[in-house]
C-alpha cells in the first residue's frame, strides 16, 4: 500500500511528517542530506554533524582557492624567443620597454602580452598604373622587404601597420615615377628609382611612427600598358637601331681619322727627311767639288785622269759586259765581267780583288792605247 493511500494506518511520509498532510520541511531535508554526507566522509553523528559539515566546507573552499591561485600563476608564465620581443599592456597602457628573450611572468588579466617577431623579413607587393613626367602611362610592380624595428611603435602607434605600409608605398612610388621620364622608369633608371622609393618610403613610415624598417625595394616590372606594348616595342627597337648606327659611325670615325692623321704625319716626316737628305747631299757635293777644285788646281792631269777613272768605275759597276773598239783596226776586245763574279755571300755577288785589279790594269792599258790612237771604248 502506498504511503499516502487513505486508511493505510500510520502515515509513512518519507519527510517525517506524521499526522500532518502539509508540504515537507526543506530545512529538515537539507540537514538530513548533510548528515548523510558527513557519514560518508567520516564525520560524527547526532550533535557533531554541524561541526563536521562546517569543516568540510572550509576544506573544499581552501582547496579550490589554492587551485585557482596555482592556475593563475601558471597562466602568467610565457617564453620569448631570441627573434621576438614582448609588448606588455598593463591595464591597457603599454610599458615603455618590451620584454627581451627568455622566460617571463606577468599577472594575467592585469597584463596583456603581445609577442612580435622583430627579425623575420616580410614582403609586401604593390602594382599600379602611374603617370610619368612626360605624360606617359607605365605599369609598375614592386616588392618591399621590411622588418619590425620597434615593437612598441609597431603595436601601439598605428592601428594596422600593413595598411599604412601600403598607403605609404603608393604615395612614394607615385611621387618618384611622376618626377621621372618614361625611359628612365622602364630602362636603365629602375635601380635609381627603387633606391629613391625606398628612401622616401622610410621617411614616410618614420613620420607615421610605424616601427617598420625597409630592408630593400625591388622593381619587379616596369613596362607600358599591355594595350600599347607592341607600339612601344617598335619605338624602342627604332631607338636601339638609331643608337647602334651612331655607335658604328663613331667607331668608324675613331678608326679612320687617326689612320689619316698618321698617314699625313708620315708624309710630312718623309718630306722633311727628303728635304734634309737633299740639302745634306747638295752641301756634300758642294764641299766635294770645292775639294776637287783645290786638287785640280795643284795637279790638273792627275786629277783629270782620276775623275775619268772614277767615272768609268761607276759605269762598269752597273754593267756585266765591256766591249772596247779601237778605230783603224779589226780587233774588238770583250771583257766578261759577269764571269768574274765567283763568290756568293748572303745572296749577293763579290768579285775577286786580284781579278778586278788585273781587269782594271788591262782596261787602263787599252784606254791609253785607244786615247793615243784616237779610238773609243763602249760598255754594254
Amino acid at each position: 500500500m502506498a504511503w499516502n493511500e487513505p486508511g493505510g494506518g500510520d502515515n509513512k511520509d518519507p519527510w517525517g511528517n506524521r499526522g500532518d498532510q502539509g508540504p515537507p520541511d526543506l530545512d529538515e531535508a537539507i540537514r538530513k542530506l548533510q548528515a548523510q554526507l558527513s557519514g560518508i566522509f567520516g564525520g560524527g553523528k547526532g550533535g557533531g554533524s554541524g561541526r563536521g559539515s562546517a569543516g568540510l566546507s572550509g576544506g573544499v573552499l581552501g582547496l579550490g582557492l589554492f587551485a585557482v591561485i596555482v592556475v593563475y600563476l601558471v597562466m602568467g608564465i610565457y617564453q620569448v624567443d631570441q627573434q621576438e620581443r614582448a609588448v606588455i599592456f598593463r591595464f591597457g597602457a603599454a610599458l615603455e620597454e618590451p620584454e627581451g628573450p627568455g622566460l617571463h611572468w606577468n599577472p594575467p588579466i592585469i597584463d596583456e602580452v603581445d609577442v612580435i617577431n622583430v627579425t623575420q623579413v616580410q614582403s609586401h607587393s604593390h602594382q599600379s598604373l602611374m603617370l610619368t613626367r612626360d605624360e606617359n602611362i607605365v605599369d609598375v610592380s614592386l616588392t618591399v622587404q621590411w622588418v619590425v624595428d620597434d615593437a612598441i611603435d609597431y603595436r601601439v602607434n598605428v592601428k594596422d601597420p600593413t595598411v599604412s605600409l601600403t598607403h605609404a608605398t603608393e604615395s612614394a612610388l607615385r611621387h618618384v615615377v611622376g618626377s621621372s621620364n618614361m625611359d628612365q622608369v622602364i630602362t636603365d633608371g629602375r635601380e635609381a628609382i627603387a633606391a629613391e622609393v625606398q628612401e622616401r618610403l622610410q621617411a614616410y613610415l618614420n613620420s607615421y611612427g610605424t616601427g617598420i624598417f625597409i630592408r630593400k625595394v625591388n622593381i619587379d616590372r616596369s613596362a607600358p600598358p599591355s594595350q600599347v606594348e607592341d607600339a612601344f616595342n617598335d619605338v624602342q627597337k627604332a631607338k636601339e637601331d638609331r643608337q647602334r648606327f651612331i655607335n658604328q659611325a663613331t667607331a668608324y670615325l675613331e678608326q679612320v681619322v687617326p689612320e689619316a692623321r698618321g698617314r699625313a704625319q708620315r708624309q710630312i716626316e718623309e718630306a722633311n727627311a727628303y728635304r734634309d737628305q737633299v740639302i745634306a747631299q747638295s752641301e756634300g757635293e758642294a764641299q766635294r767639288f770645292e775639294k776637287l777644285l783645290a786638287e785640280y788646281s795643284q795637279a790638273k792631269e792627275v786629277t783629270r785622269d782620276r775623275l775619268y777613272l772614277d767615272a768609268l768605275e761607276s759605269v762598269f759597276a752597273n754593267s756585266s759586259k765591256v766591249m772596247v773598239d779601237v778605230e783603224g783596226g779589226n780587233n774588238l776586245m770583250y771583257l766578261p765581267l759577269d764571269q768574274l763574279s765567283r763568290q756568293r755571300t748572303g745572296g749577293g755577288l763579290e768579285i775577286d780583288q786580284s781579278m778586278m785589279d788585273n781587269a782594271v790594269e788591262r782596261i787602263l792599258r787599252e784606254v791609253n792605247k785607244a786615247r793615243n790612237n784616237g779610238g773609243r771604248i763602249r760598255g754594254n
